[in-house]
Formats: C-alpha cells, sequence, structure tokens
C-alpha cells in the first residue's frame, strides 16, 4: 500500500498546480515531491501527470483517483488529530500560521520567549496570507485576522488593530501632506497588483479607480511594508507597526479604514494536547500585551 505522505504530495500537487508551489505549500523541497509522485506512478503502475509549459497537468487517471484520496486524506487528518489531542508531554514540534505581516513583525519576538522558557517546544511558523486548513493538520495554531467560519475549530478572539494611512517622512517632504480624500487621489499610492480590497475600498468611498492608481504594486504585504518605510508612496499599515515607526507618520485625510480582529484558531482535537495549549496560551499572552501597547 502506498505510503500516505506520497498521496499527500499527490493532492497537493493536484491543488496547487506545479511542484514548486507544492512544496511551498506542505513546507517539503521540491525534489522529494518529485519522487512521492514518481513513487506513486510506479506502485500504480501508471503516469499520473503531463509536464506543461504551464506546471504539471493530471492526466484522466489522477483525475479518476483525486476524491478517494481527498476522502483518505480527511480521515488521516481525523486519525492524526486525535492522536495529537492526546498527548501530554511538552517535547516537540508545533506549527503556527500566520499572515506574512504578523509572522515578520509580531511572532519573532514571542517565539524567542517560548524558546526561552520552553526549549524542549520546537516551533514551524508557515508564513502566508493565504488561510492554511486546520482541518488537515496544515499547521496546528492559526493566528487569524478574520472570523474563523470553519466548523470544528476552537476560536479565541485576542483583541483589534486598526490600520492607518501613513507615509515615510522622506515622501512627505517632498509630496506634501494630504488633507482629504481628494488630495490623496493626488499621491502615489502604494497597493495590491492582483489582490483588489484597495480598489473595493477606495470605491466605496466614493473614488473609483484601478490598479493603474497606485504606482507602485505588489501583493506580498511585507514588501508594500519596507516600500512604505523606502518613501515609495504612501501605505496603509496596522497601527501599531506603523505608530512604532519614527520615520512614518499616520495620514489624516478622511479614509475610513477598518479594524482587523485578531484570533488565535485551532482544531478542537488538539485544543487538550499540552504542548500546543501551551503555545497557544504563550502566544495569546504574547499577542495581547503587544496589542495593548498600541492603546
Amino acid at each position: 500500500m502506498n505510503d500516505w505522505t506520497h498521496w499527500q504530495s499527490f493532492l497537493a500537487v493536484i491543488d496547487s498546480g506545479s511542484l514548486s508551489a507544492a512544496a511551498t505549500r506542505l513546507g517539503a523541497t521540491q525534489p522529494t515531491l518529485g519522487r512521492h509522485i514518481k513513487a506513486l506512478e510506479d506502485d500504480l503502475g501508471v503516469p499520473l501527470f503531463q509536464r506543461t509549459v504551464r506546471g504539471l497537468e493530471p492526466n484522466a487517471a489522477a483525475l479518476s483517483l483525486v476524491e478517494d484520496a481527498r476522502v483518505m486524506g480527511m480521515a488521516a487528518g481525523r486519525l492524526a488529530l486525535k492522536a495529537a489531542g492526546k498527548t501530554e508531554t511538552l517535547a516537540g514540534t508545533v506549527r503556527i500560521t500566520g499572515s506574512v505581516v504578523v509572522c515578520n513583525l509580531v511572532l519573532p519576538a514571542i517565539i524567542a520567549d517560548l524558546r526561552h522558557e520552553e526549549p524542549l517546544i520546537q516551533v514551524e511558523i508557515v508564513a502566508s496570507d493565504r488561510s492554511q486548513n486546520l482541518l488537515r493538520r496544515d499547521a496546528d495554531i492559526a493566528v487569524r485576522m478574520f472570523d474563523p467560519t470553519q466548523q470544528a475549530l476552537v476560536a479565541r478572539k485576542l483583541g483589534e488593530t486598526p490600520l492607518g494611512l501613513y507615509g515615510a517622512q522622506s515622501y512627505l517632504e517632498g509630496r506634501g501632506r494630504p488633507r482629504n480624500l481628494d488630495e490623496l487621489m493626488g499621491h502615489d499610492i502604494i497597493g495590491f497588483d492582483r489582490e483588489d480590497a484597495m480598489v473595493k475600498g477606495f470605491a466605496a468611498h466614493g473614488y473609483p479607480v484601478t490598479r493603474e492608481q497606485f504606482p507602485v504594486r505588489c501583493d506580498d504585504q511585507m514588501v508594500d511594508w519596507h516600500l512604505l518605510l523606502a518613501g515609495a508612496g504612501l501605505g496603509i499599515a496596522q497601527r501599531r507597526l506603523g505608530d512604532a515607526q519614527p520615520h512614518l507618520e499616520r495620514i489624516e485625510a478622511g479614509l475610513i479604514l477598518p479594524v482587523l480582529p485578531i484570533w488565535l484558531v485551532m482544531h478542537e482535537d488538539v485544543r487538550n494536547n499540552a504542548r500546543i495549549r501551551r503555545v497557544a496560551d504563550f502566544l495569546a499572552q504574547g499577542i495581547g500585551a503587544w496589542l495593548k501597547v498600541a492603546t
């Protein structure tokens, strides 16, 4: 019988479309996934994918196996969750996922303190603005900036973080400070590339814009953060982060920005796992303290 990890790699390639994207999703290497797919094909005696310029395309044999593989994956995930929930030892690994900004700018100091207090706990961090599936054990704990909706999840709201519009002093000294939305529309604003959240946000304020309104665009929010710090344009950031930067100035131009909730989420079957519970409590305390600094 095939190793379940081979089927896990198979599904990751099906969903991602390439070995490199699947490897990123699973936290593995591209050669490892290639070996898994090759072993699965050898064991089944049929090829499963065709290489194209767009990546790996599943053939008819592969597509016929997808539904059964997903059922098997859900069963394996439930078994792993139940087994993990019975663990009482602190020694071992906990996998945490969060947004790119949270993982880069919020978690490092908290994880450093955790490692000092709990050296037997190893930590894996998945920095992604895509929601990782806790039901599949893509992660043990998620720090999320939106209300969780999946069933079988246990969520703890840690607080809220408002957003603000900021400009670097180097930018503002050359371009001035917009006092209202009309003036803001004449400024360089750092925006998203393919994501349309900012386009929709300006439209909601009565300013229909296209992506070309944002002369510097990137969907990676850490790149956007560094562009803001460098003075490439005005940008939106969490106030807790923006207010802490001496060379950034918050701009009050009448732009109403949302307040983001911060949730700590895990699957209900692992909440009694001593190791995961310890990390979750430590994260809750650390993020809670980080939020209070802003108030």
